[in-house]
């Protein structure tokens, strides 16, 4: 039988904001995967930029189009989901860059499960 738990995101500081820095890939980390149970992200965006920003998550990987998602996070518009509950496993990292460095946050969680 399968167990839920729900997790902090990894990149982050007890449940906090993580900052995305990076501007470019490789970008700042916000989650790694478990080894072995399958991690349920939901991730949620929020622009304090006083301009719209496009915000690229590095979904497991860098490579284009397989592994990216791109989504232009309104200014001052508070949380927008970005990730909706899609899986991932085997340590893989889920990184972020924006078009402006240090103006939008990330939060959000994952519901892991193990068989």
């Amino acid at each position: 039988m399968a167990t839920f738990s729900k997790e902090l995101l990894s990149g982050g500081t007890d449940g906090k904001n993580v900052k995305v820095v990076a501007t470019a890939t490789a970008g700042t980390t916000i989650h790694t995967a478990h080894a072995t149970a399958t991690d349920e992200v939901w991730l949620y965006a929020m622009n304090t930029d006083s301009a719209d920003r496009k915000l690229t998550i590095e979904y497991g990987g860098t490579t284009s189009p397989d592994d990216l998602i791109e989504q232009t996070i309104t200014t001052e518009a508070g949380w927008t989901l970005v990730i909706p509950g899609l899986l991932l496993t085997n340590s893989l990292v889920i990184k972020a860059f924006a078009a402006a460095a240090n103006v939008v946050v990330l939060n959000g969680y994952v519901n892991r499960i193990t068989a």
